[in-house]
């Protein structure tokens, strides 16, 4: 079968850029005062970073005026867009060879995929080279999923996986207990009594909005765990096979029965302000939502939150493994710059700089194993510091599936043309929450999407 980096792959990432360059031209927009910090000048190197608008990094921005007292001659400029939008204009950008950016933001599905086209800069050399930066203290999971031929080739800003949240007052209010290992056949039981439409506390949030990182990300680990998954051994698509097919009437029927409102249309940040604001009693999702739900000056729920492992069914594990990292593409004029910017962002003395200025609360979790190391962090991340720590030790993106499968990956497939099959699936699964399908339509549909790219690699293996 066809691998990752395979002679094939130009070919794919033409067809997969001809799919994002139709979406609607993306303003190259700063968010609000992210623009260049310093102004400027003779000698003045400006740093343009594009970046995802989650709450960890407008921290990043907050803090680059101490990156700008220890390097005066960089100037950082931010480019911060919504998830969706950060994927497409920097897949974009990286793909045609713009040069518009010098650090972007990508994770562990994009880095060995574009590391194997030459799209990257080698990190190994910068960070083997940098006095205390260690990049050996990085998770084994993240700095292995993010490395090519054995060499880094972006930095973690931070690392995940996913687990359930839940509220252990409401819980032990209705006289319910979490299991250590739930099923998410009991997290629906569960979701059902605790669903109360007077108080206007939904049973569960799930994310629903349209996007391969979106609705995709917490469902696939579902199909997986029902014994469902995207191919089979042969690249048979397999949406439409009956253990996909529960899966997704699971999820889709848990949302529209007992999640929050308007869930088509809900993604991370709308969980994470309605748990916060003490409007549900549960919610699966990133190891990182603590930087937000443990954090009093965002958060009415701090200390009555419980965390236990990502439900499963017929697996032993399900949780996804992710990260958000810092790459340089190859065209960036301002390598040596960039590098310096980026591994003050990614070092153990910001997570410090982070927790000692905006709480231990806002330090980006699962990227460095020394940051478990440091009092004040465990103190104030005693009730999820270890299970994050497990769910990242658990995932395992070789085996995520009850079946073989010929793809890596557990919340995606590492295959250039997930990004556009992904996003097109997902828009037919919103639609099904949403009630203007059904399951079974929707996943036809996908079926038809997912075989065309099942077919081409199947004709390669022959």
């Amino acid at each position: 079968m066809p691998q990752p980096g395979s002679a094939r792959r130009p070919r794919r990432w033409q067809a997969l850029l001809i799919a994002l360059l139709v979406l609607p031209a993306l303003a190259l927009t700063g968010c609000a005062g992210a623009g260049a910090l310093g102004g400027g000048g003779a000698g003045v190197q400006t740093v343009t970073v594009a970046i995802v608008s989650n709450s960890q990094m407008q921290d990043a921005i907050k803090l680059v005026p101490e990156f700008k007292k220890t390097h005066p001659g960089i100037d950082v400029r931010f480019v911060s867009l919504s998830e969706n939008q950060a994927r497409a204009k920097i897949t974009a950008s990286v793909a045609t060879g713009g040069n518009e950016f010098d650090v972007v933001m990508i994770s562990n599905y994009e880095t060995p995929q574009w590391a194997a086209d030459g799209w990257l800069t080698d990190l190994q050399p910068y960070a083997d080279a940098t006095p205390g930066y260690d990049p050996n203290d990085f998770l084994p999971q993240i700095r292995n999923a993010l490395s090519y031929q054995g060499h880094l080739y972006s930095v973690p800003f931070y690392g995940e996986s996913s687990f359930l949240a839940y509220r252990k007052d409401l819980f032990q209010q209705a006289g319910l207990t979490m299991p250590d290992h739930p099923t998410w056949t009991q997290v629906r039981d569960f979701a059902a009594k605790l669903d109360n439409k007077q108080t206007g506390t939904a049973g569960i949030c799930l994310r629903g909005l349209p996007g391969w990182g979106e609705v995709l990300a917490p469902l696939d680990t579902v199909i997986n765990t029902f014994g469902g998954s995207w191919f089979d051994m042969n690249w048979n698509a397999q949406l439409t096979s009956p253990a996909t097919q529960q899966a997704v009437q699971f999820y889709v029927d848990l949302l529209r029965n007992y999640g929050e409102a308007g869930p088509a249309v809900s993604s991370f940040g709308e969980c994470a302000t309605l748990f916060g604001q003490g409007n549900v009693a549960m919610w699966y999702d990133a190891t990182s939502v603590v930087t937000v739900l443990e954090d009093p000056s965002q958060s009415k729920v701090v200390g009555k939150i419980g965390y236990v492992p990502a439900p499963v069914e017929k697996t032993p594990h399900s949780g996804w493994l992710y990260s958000w990292s810092l790459a340089i593409p190859k065209t960036s004029e301002h390598k040596d710059a960039a590098w310096q910017f980026m591994s003050w962002m990614t070092s153990k003395d910001y997570m410090h700089l982070v927790g000692s200025t905006l709480g231990w609360s806002h330090v980006p979790p699962g990227s460095r194993a020394s940051t478990y190391q440091i009092p004040e962090y465990l103190k104030a991340a005693s009730a999820y510091a270890q299970p994050t720590l497990d769910a990242m030790n658990n995932a395992d993106e070789s085996h995520a599936t009850a079946m073989p499968v010929p793809y890596t990956g557990i919340q995606f497939i590492s295959i250039p043309e997930f990004q556009d099959l992904g996003t097109r699936v997902s828009q037919q699964i919103s639609a099904a929450i949403a009630g203007r399908t059904t399951v079974q339509d929707a996943l036809q549909e996908g079926q038809k999407y997912a075989q065309t790219v099942g077919d081409t690699y199947r004709g390669a293996a022959r």
